[in-house]
C-alpha cells in the first residue's frame, strides 16, 4: 500500500500524517507513507483544500483531518 498525506507541511498535515501512521500501526499494515509538499503535484490530484490523503494513487480524503479510527476505517475498506 502507497500512502501520500498531500499538504504543504502545515500543522493540519502533520496530524494527518499522525493519525495515518497510527492506523496503519493498528491495522498492522505494510505501507509506505509519502508527504507531497510540491503545489503542482497536490493540484494534480484535483485537491483545492489540504490536506489530502492519496491511497494507491486514489484520493480518499480532503480538505479534513479526520480522526486515527476514521482513517483506519478508510484504509480498512482497501486492504478488504
Amino acid at each position: 500500500m502507497h500512502i501520500k498525506i498531500l499538504g504543504p507541511g502545515c500543522a493540519n498535515c502533520a496530524n494527518l500524517e499522525r493519525a495515518t501512521r497510527e492506523a496503519i500501526d493498528g491495522l498492522g499494515l505494510s505501507a509506505t507513507v509519502e508527504k507531497v509538499t510540491d503545489y503542482g503535484e497536490i493540484a494534480a490530484y484535483g485537491i483545492m483544500r489540504t490536506p489530502g490523503l492519496v491511497v494507491d494513487e486514489e484520493v480518499v480524503l480532503a480538505g479534513l483531518v479526520p480522526t486515527a479510527a476514521r482513517v483506519k476505517e478508510l484504509l480498512a475498506a482497501r486492504t478488504a
